[in-house]
C-alpha cells in the first residue's frame, strides 16, 4: 500500500473515521491495528520481523534499566544491536554478499536448497526494513543512556515501532518526540485538518508530477548511457538530483501531513539540500533524521571530535562508509558513502569559515552541487559499470549522438519545483495562507489538483526509499 494509490486514500478515510469514533483511552489500539494492517498489506510474513524487533527491544529496554551493574547492561545493550542488525544483514547483505563469494556458484548447484535461500533472501527485502530497526534502536539505546524511561505497555511501544504513517521511509523518529504525542487527547480540530492535507496535497505533487516525471527519463539514459549525447547525459545526471529529493521529500511530506490528522507532528526531514554551500552543510539539510541518527548513535559514541585527528578522520570516514551501506549491499553505495566522507574531510582542512562573499557562496554551492551530483550517479546505477559508463559519457566526448525528447511543459519542471521548494520552506506557509482569502486558498488547491491530474507521470514509480 503506497501513500499515491486509491487503496491508501480508503484506508486512511476508514483510520481516520474510526480514530475519532473511539473513546480516547482504545484510539492507541486502533492505531496499532492500522499500522500492522498498512504494513501486512505488502507482505503479512514480513510483519512478524516488525515484531521480533519490536518485542526484543521492548524486553531488553526493561532488564537494562532494572540491572545495576554496568557490564550487564552493555550485554544487554550488545544483544538489541545484534538482534536489530542481524535481521536488517541477514535480509538486505547476507544474499547479495553471499553472490559475491568466488565459490558460491558451486555451492548452488552442488546444493540447490542453499541457492533457494540465498536468491530468496537476496530479492525479498522486506519493505522499510532499514527504519524501523534503526527506530527501535535508538529506543534501547536512549534507555541505557538514562535519556528516555522504559514503556511499560508492549503494545503502546509497537505503536511507536509500527506508527504507519512514516513507518517505511521515515523520518526516524525518536522516542522521547513521538511517543508523548501518540499519548495525548487528540480533539477533532479543523486547523488539523487542514494543514494535513495540505502537506497531502503538496507530497503528492512533488512525487507525482514532479519526481515520477523525471523519472521516465532517468530510467530511460540509465538504461543504455553510451546511446546518448554527452549533455542527454548531464540532464539525466541533473534531474535524477531532483527526481530522488521530490520523491524522497514527497514521501515525507505526505507522511507529515497523514500524522497531523492525528494531531501528530513529525519532524522535518529535509531543509532546502540543495541550498548547501558545502558537503558539511548538504548533511545538515539532507535525510536529517539518520544524519542526526548517525551523529548520535554512532558519530559521538566512536569519540566525535573529543579525540586524535587521525582518529577522527577514520570515525569521519566509518560514518559516511556506513551511511553509504545502510542504504544497499551494493559496492556503488560505498562509493558514494566514500565521496561525500572525502569531500567532508577535504572541506575540513581547507574551508576556514562559511562567512563568504557572494561570489565565494556561488563557487560553493556550484561546488557541492556538482560533487552531490556525481556521486548520486553511483547511487543510482544499478551497478559499477553503468555508473562508469554515465561519467564517461558525460564528462568526456563520445559516439553516442541520440537526444531526448521532452515536453515544453515538462521543462519546466525542475524549475517550478524549485521555486516551490524555496517559498514553501523560507516562509510560513500555513500562516501565509491563513492571511489569504478563501478563494486565493481554493485557487492554490485547484492549481495543485490540476497538476496531479494533467501532470502526474504516466508511469507511476514507487518511493526510491522503500528499497531501504
Amino acid at each position: 500500500m503506497i501513500f499515491n494509490s486509491v487503496a491508501f486514500f480508503v484506508f486512511l478515510t476508514l483510520v481516520v473515521l474510526g480514530f475519532y469514533a473511539l473513546p480516547h483511552r482504545f484510539r492507541w489500539l486502533w492505531l496499532l491495528l492500522s499500522g500492522f494492517v498498512f504494513y501486512g498489506w505488502w507482505k503479512w510474513e514480513y510483519l512478524s520481523l516488525l515484531l521480533a524487533s519490536g518485542i526484543a527491544d521492548f524486553y531488553i529496554s526493561k532488564r537494562i534499566f532494572n540491572t545495576l551493574e554496568d557490564n550487564r547492561k552493555k550485554k544487554w545493550l550488545l544483544l538489541s544491536v545484534c538482534i536489530n542488525l542481524g535481521i536488517l544483514a541477514l535480509f538486505k547483505y547476507v544474499g547479495a554478499f553471499a553472490m559475491f563469494h568466488p565459490q558460491m556458484p558451486y555451492y548452488i548447484s552442488a546444493y540447490p536448497k542453499l541457492g533457494s535461500i540465498i536468491e530468496f533472501l537476496n530479492l525479498a527485502l522486506p519493505v522499510g526494513i532499514s527504519f524501523y530497526t534503526f527506530q527501535t534502536m535508538s529506543y534501547t539505546i536512549d534507555v541505557y543512556h538514562k535519556r528516555v524511561i522504559p514503556e511499560k505497555n508492549l503494545g503502546r511501544f509497537l505503536l511507536f515501532v509500527s506508527y504507519f504513517p512514516q513507518l517505511v521511509a521515515g523520518p526516524i523518529e525518536r522516542y522521547n518526540h513521538l511517543d508523548p504525542q501518540l499519548k495525548q487527547k487528540v480533539h477533532l480540530v479543523y486547523e488539523n485538518f487542514q494543514i494535513g492535507f495540505r502537506f497531502i496535497a503538496y507530497g503528492l505533487f512533488i512525487k507525482m508530477c514532479i519526481a515520477d516525471n523525471l523519472g521516465v527519463w532517468v530510467d530511460e539514459v540509465y538504461l543504455t548511457p553510451s546511446r546518448w549525447h554527452s549533455a542527454v547525459n548531464w540532464f539525466a545526471m541533473i534531474a535524477f538530483s531532483f527526481q530522488i529529493y521530490a520523491d524522497f521529500h514527497g514521501y515525507t511530506t505526505i507522511a507529515k501531513g497523514v500524522a497531523k490528522l492525528f494531531g501528530v507532528n513529525l519532524m522535518d526531514n529535509f531543509n532546502k539540500p540543495y541550498a548547501a554551500i558545502s558537503v558539511n552543510e548538504f548533511w545538515k539539510r539532507w535525510h536529517i533524521s539518520l544524519t542526526s541518527w548517525f551523529r548520535d548513535y554512532l558519530y559521538i559514541p566512536l569519540g566525535g571530535s573529543k579525540t586524535s585527528k587521525s582518529r577522527w578522520i577514520s570515525i569521519v570516514f566509518l560514518v559516511f562508509l556506513t551511511s553509504g551501506l545502510w542504504h544497499g549491499a551494493n559496492y556503488t553505495f560505498l562509493i558514494w558513502g566514500a565521496i561525500h566522507g572525502f569531500i567532508y574531510l577535504l572541506e575540513n582542512k581547507f574551508m576556514v569559515s562559511n562567512r563568504y562573499v557572494p561570489s565565494i557562496k556561488f563557487a560553493g554551492w556550484l561546488f557541492t552541487f556538482f560533487i552531490v551530483t556525481l556521486a548520486w550517479v553511483f547511487f543510482r546505477a544499478e551497478n559499477l559499470n553503468v555508473a562508469l559508463d554515465m561519467l564517461t559519457n558525460a564528462l568526456f566526448i563520445t559516439t553516442g549522438a541520440d537526444w531526448l525528447t521532452i515536453p515544453w511543459h515538462s521543462a519546466l519542471l525542475i524549475p517550478l519545483f524549485i521555486v516551490f521548494d524555496h517559498f514553501i520552506i523560507e516562509t510560513n506557509v500555513q500562516e501565509t495562507l491563513k492571511r489569504w482569502s478563501w478563494q486565493q486558498r481554493w485557487i492554490t488547491y485547484g492549481f495543485l489538483l490540476f497538476c496531479l491530474i494533467n501532470l502526474s507521470g504516466a508511469q507511476a514509480h514507487p518511493f526510491i526509499y522503500f528499497r531501504f
